[in-house]
């Protein structure tokens, strides 16, 4: 039987596979066909500590992968298509029909950032196209961005943008916003932040060197438009990996894993959650990468015989 499993493969899985590894817990990862989260979709990071002249994200990616390695995790390939929470030992069933039991199990699967799903969108990531203002924001100065979204999110993200743009536009749907009033007015106040409501984003436009434009259909006068701009930022939510759990574990309305506060301990003793997945707020490499780190020091505690946390005196 094996000691952890972690099912995941982005900064969080990969710092707790080097933790456990380096603890000779020989975790094994799952990874799925495209391993490394979604850092693998950027490009240049700059903001991960450790590398003053920046990295690309797939880089960072392979090179906490072959870390792990090095102290003893191995990796099985695919999508896990079963797992049953309720009983110890553990079971899960990947890709394949591989069968695996375990003693604990490190759930970072992360979050799934939401398209417009239009033509031209998913070709340009990293080539002006993005959904994270804290990423890349820093690449857009002194130039135009339009956001795109309605909620709160997309009024603090466009707001971020004002930073670095000479101009931010606010494209949404709808004439109404979902965001907060205090949010909407926040956006309001900025001078930098012009609006483009009732205007349905159609196609992103682009050529060789990036994205030049966002077509769109005016729902008012039924005519399509184009918005020149140099970068768009897509903020209509994300969604966490949690479909494949089929509600075996404690979770929030919008499918986040619970865990216990100042800790990766969920409602299961011996599973644990760390990086998006459980973190609706942050969503950063780093603060992914810190959550496996607690996750797999929690989980080592737990196969000592230690009690991680009463859960019961936190819900």
């Amino acid at each position: 039987m094996n000691k952890c499993i972690i099912i995941g493969t982005g900064p969080a899985g990969l710092t707790a596979a080097i933790y456990l590894a380096r603890a000779n817990l020989e975790p094994i990862i799952i990874e799925g066909p495209e391993p490394g989260g979604q850092l693998t979709t950027t490009t240049e990071v700059e903001n991960f500590p450790g590398f003053p002249d920046g990295i690309m994200g797939p880089d960072l990616m392979n090179n906490m992968r072959r870390q792990a390695e090095r102290f003893g995790a191995t990796f099985r390939t695919g999508w896990v298509n079963q797992v049953d929470l309720s009983k110890h030992p553990f079971s899960l069933i990947i890709e394949g029909g591989e069968e695996l039991t375990t003693e604990s199990i490190i759930i970072s699967t992360g979050a799934s950032a939401k398209y417009l799903g239009i033509p031209g969108e998913k070709e340009n990531i990293g080539r002006g196209v993005s959904t994270c203002a804290t990423c890349d924001g820093f690449f857009f100065g002194g130039k135009k961005i339009i956001v795109v979204g309605g909620g709160d999110s997309a009024m603090e993200e466009a707001h971020f943008l004002t930073k670095f743009a000479t101009e931010v536009r606010l494209v949404h749907r709808r004439k109404e916003l979902r965001a907060s009033k205090i949010m909407q007015a926040r956006a309001r106040g900025n001078p930098k932040i012009t609006w483009e409501l009732d205007k349905m984003p159609l196609e992103v436009i682009a050529d060789e060197h990036g994205v030049k434009g966002l077509k769109v259909l005016n729902n008012e006068t039924g005519m399509e438009e184009f918005l020149e701009t140099d970068g768009i930022f897509v903020t209509i939510g994300h969604t966490p990996n949690t479909n494949f759990l089929k509600s075996q574990i404690m979770m929030n309305e919008i499918g986040y894993i619970v865990t216990t506060p100042g800790s990766t301990q969920t409602n299961i003793p011996g599973v644990f959650a760390c990086g998006d997945v459980q973190d609706s707020t942050y969503r950063q490499a780093i603060t992914a990468a810190g959550s496996g780190c607690m996750a797999a020091l929690d989980c080592e505690k737990f196969l000592d015989g230690h009690a991680v946390h009463d859960w019961s005196q936190s819900v």
